[in-house]
């Protein structure tokens, strides 16, 4: 739901700071082409998986778990990003260590070079742009990010790109916007934070007094209150900056 009565703060921003994945990126539908072919590849079909939808649904269940560990640093990336597989291997008795690594390192490699871009990303980046400075904060690896940005064309947008690799945090640690805003050279009061993810990206930015665009694509409901701006397509920004 767009929140139109915020508008009336009449707020003046110099950045905008955009969250990548399921924000501009489009995580999911990226995701889903590499799932088909490393379970193509790797012949998993043979190995005691069904489906390439029983084998994504054991993945994600298992990515999460690991991804919620690395959030609150209890883990490296270097053994998440394999034992997430492993153990999704493993749920299915197959207990194979090179298997999980080389599909770690196909998935690695994959993913950023399969773009897939929500709609409007590049109409509303050439429409911010000369109104704004543009700046990334992402909690996404370092090395894949930036192949991202390169592979979808959307690295002439921006001035910074923030990851939670550079900065030593991850959101929606306080931390890691204070970063952020120091990386930048402004004031909390000059930026704006666009993210889909209520939890990271809107509360992490709210808990240091930052102003926020939740980008709730599917509508979905929530009991969350005084979030700046909602919107439910990036085309809506415009009504907002």
């Amino acid at each position: 739901m767009f929140n139109f009565a915020a508008m009336s703060q009449e707020k003046k921003y110099k950045h905008i700071i955009f969250d990548l994945d399921r924000t501009l990126w489009d995580f999911e539908a990226s995701a889903n082409e590499v799932f088909q072919e490393i379970y193509s590849k790797h012949k998993l079909a043979d190995q005691g998986f069904p489906s390439v939808d029983i084998f994504v649904a054991a993945y994600k269940k298992h990515n999460e778990y690991m991804w919620s560990l690395y959030r609150e640093g209890k883990i490296m990336k270097e053994i998440m990003s394999v034992k997430r597989w492993f153990l999704t291997l493993e749920e299915f008795g197959i207990e194979n260590g090179d298997l999980a690594a080389k599909i770690a390192e196909d998935y690695i490699y994959m993913s950023p070079r399969r773009v897939k871009l929500f709609p409007y990303t590049h109409e509303i980046l050439d429409y911010l742009q000369p109104k704004y400075e543009l700046h990334l904060l992402t909690n996404g690896f370092e090395e894949v990010q930036q192949v991202k940005l390169d592979s979808a064309g959307l690295r002439k947008y921006f001035k910074h790109m923030i990851t939670s690799e550079r900065s030593g945090y991850k959101k929606p640690n306080p931390r890691s916007f204070k970063f952020a805003l120091e990386t930048i050279g402004a004031t909390k009061e000059e930026c704006i934070m666009i993210g889909d993810d209520l939890g990271v990206d809107i509360m992490g930015a709210r808990g240091i007094g930052m102003d926020q665009i939740y980008v709730n694509y599917e509508a979905h409901p929530h009991e969350l209150k005084n979030i700046t701006f909602e919107v439910n397509s990036l085309k809506q920004i415009e009504e907002i900056l």
